[in-house]
């Protein structure tokens, strides 16, 4: 096992761009908007300095650089930004000194460029309220003069779609008509001025998950192809985003957040198991990306200095989750191969925490390891209540129990064979029902079908994302409508959801029937299976991920949701369930655990760990 992940070998391996999930530092988690050309170099060079060797090679501004720090400015004020003569955002003089005089970010990217790290900031949607109200002109790159179109100057009211405005930021930006040539011409002058700049990283925000805008993605993608620097391209944030959604843009980004904002709660770190579940599923982590790969976000690590969210105020606070909360966090992002954007104020950086984001293994996982997948076939010790509590390896499960069976609903590929076993089932004529068969015997499995109740004054657009689809009731006199996957991600103040919930306009509730006999989720694009098998339960509250490394060695990943210690346990014959044969050449293996650093030696058969409340093991099998 290496010592730690060198940027160099990380250079090496990353030929094509995002090679390797992006790894850094970024300024939110910790300062919010407000961070100053000096605390923001002071940061990056403790980023240099502690975990440039670790492969944190990012140090990204994150939202409003260029919002004035004066009484009256938040996150949605409007009027505190500072625009250039063309509409175009420039950093706030006042907190960016070097900027003074039209030069941007070109001294800070230099400064950061000499300590060894790449440059990235944070943008915004389409095109500033502010810019529009101002009625700015726009540049035209080509010509370094006003843009001019059918005999006529355009300018920013032509272009921005005030009814598109950014969902969270609604004083703040707005879409642009890219089927214009003035709207094309302004988001290239932008991301050209970025180049410009020395920028190597740019966070898009508010245009994907609830503010899908492919179009906008799509020719902001174009332009950086052709620019003459290569400029990682991510997209945020996830709020509702799904695999089906994501495969929409994979190709055309580098990475792309999959949750809304993630915090220093433990309800936050739970609410990430089911959506990098899906996301590894679906076969997303690694897929193709611009100019290279694309990887699903989990979103920053808030560990360390941190400050509050929509905050005025900049670091003030420790972390508020326990150690054990925390490894179990990185072990999950490791695991999921989410790229590794550190929060915390760099400035301040303690050993625990510096000891936990450059943990060799950690790293080695997210870095290099392969077939990485929640792993279904663990047991723990507690006894449950029901059987009906116990979920299924793909799903926040349901059960139906008669009188010689059980039947779990899960989540699989739609490509699986298993998941071909639906068909519609005519009771009368008012009254269907979508059944699970086996193997084309008698249905085992049956739920109500109707179509959305859709309300006389519901937005065109939701009656044709939806038209076609399904709700699925588990009888015909309740309100109850089954879910897939939680919606969006969950935090601490929300109550987290069954598998059936009031019935909603929501996309993990609607499910189309294929010619194919599959059922299809629409927040997935995931299919249902029904399966018997109590191999394929784990118990409640534990978790596991798995994946391999690339000398052969197994990572096996317990987590323990509960706030009680409890005994966690899986079989060595069931590794093969779920790899490669290559990489399981006997029931006997070598194993060592990471946190503790323990050395459990030979173990035969099946293997055990003792997990504290909200915590982690996270073996290393080495079998033979």
């Amino acid at each position: 096992m290496h010592c730690r992940v060198l940027s160099g070998t990380l250079s090496k391996v990353s030929s094509n761009h995002a090679s390797l999930p992006p790894r850094g530092w970024n300024s939110y988690d910790s300062f919010c908007w407000t961070i100053s050309e000096e605390e923001f170099l002071q940061n990056a060079e403790q980023v240099s300095q502690r975990l440039r060797s670790y492969g944190y090679e990012y140090v990204v501004v994150d939202y409003l650089w260029y919002r004035r720090k004066v009484k009256g400015a938040y996150v949605d004020s409007l009027g505190f930004d500072v625009i250039d003569e063309w509409g175009r955002m420039i950093p706030d003089p006042e907190r960016w000194p070097s900027s003074k005089g039209g030069r941007g970010f070109t001294e800070v990217a230099k400064k950061v460029h000499d300590m060894g790290l790449k440059f990235g900031i944070h943008v915004m949607r389409g095109i500033s309220t502010q810019a529009v109200n101002a009625n700015t002109p726009i540049l035209d790159t080509t010509t370094g003069a006003a843009y001019v179109d059918s005999g006529r100057n355009w300018s920013a009211k032509d272009i921005g779609i005030k009814e598109r405005a950014c969902a969270w930021m609604q004083n703040g930006f707005m879409s642009v008509n890219t089927n214009l040539g003035a709207g094309k011409a302004f988001l290239r002058s932008l991301y050209t001025q970025y180049a410009e700049w020395g920028v190597d990283f740019v966070k898009h925000d508010c245009v994907f998950g609830d503010d899908f805008d492919v179009d906008e993605i799509s020719f902001v993608s174009e332009v950086l192809k052709e620019l003459n620097r290569p400029i990682l391209y991510s997209l945020s944030p996830g709020t509702s985003a799904t695999p089906a959604l994501a495969k929409k843009v994979n190709g055309l980004v580098n990475m792309y957040r999959i949750t809304g904002d993630d915090w220093d709660t433990w309800g936050d770190v739970t609410s990430h198991f089911n959506v990098a579940r899906d996301f590894s599923t679906s076969n997303m982590i690694g897929a193709e990306g611009l100019l290279g790969k694309s990887w699903p976000d989990l979103d920053m690590l808030p560990l360390g200095w941190l400050t509050d969210p929509g905050s005025n105020n900049g670091p003030h606070r420790r972390c508020n989750l326990n150690l054990n909360e925390q490894r179990t966090q990185m072990t999950l992002w490791a695991m999921a191969k989410s790229p590794l954007m550190f929060g915390g104020d760099a400035r301040k950086l303690d050993d625990t925490t510096y000891n936990l984001i450059t943990n060799p293994t950690i790293l080695e996982i997210n870095s290099f390891s392969a077939n990485n997948a929640e792993f279904p076939y663990v047991t723990s010790s507690k006894v449950q209540k029901s059987r009906s509590q116990i979920p299924t390896h793909q799903s926040e499960a349901f059960a139906s129990t008669d009188e010689t069976n059980t039947q779990f609903l899960g989540l699989t590929s739609c490509k699986d064979y298993k998941a071909r076993g639906w068909s519609r089932e005519i009771i009368d004529q008012d009254l269907q029902q979508i059944c699970w068969k086996e193997s084309g015997n008698q249905s085992t499995f049956c739920l109500y079908q109707r179509k959305p109740l859709f309300a006389s004054d519901e937005e065109v657009s939701i009656k044709q994302k939806y038209g076609g689809k399904l709700h699925l009731l588990p009888n015909d006199e309740v309100e109850f409508c089954l879910d897939a996957s939680p919606r969006r991600r969950l935090t601490s103040r929300e109550v987290r959801r069954g598998s059936f919930s009031p019935c909603q306009l929501d996309a993990n509730q609607m499910w189309e029937l294929s010619l194919d006999g599959t059922l299809i989720n629409s927040y997935s694009g995931l299919c249902a299976t029904v399966s018997t098998d109590e191999a394929n339960l784990v118990s409640l509250g534990v978790r596991s991920w798995i994946a391999t490394g690339r000398t052969g060695e197994i990572y096996v990943a317990f987590f323990n949701m509960d706030s009680s210690s409890t005994v966690i346990s899986a079989e060595i014959a069931d590794l093969a369930k779920a790899l490669p044969p290559i990489f399981l050449h006997g029931s006997t293996c070598k194993c060592r655990e990471v946190w503790s650093g323990k050395d459990l030696g030979i173990i035969r058969g099946s293997f055990s760990m003792l997990v504290a409340g909200h915590g982690c093991a996270l073996l290393v099998l080495n079998c033979y």
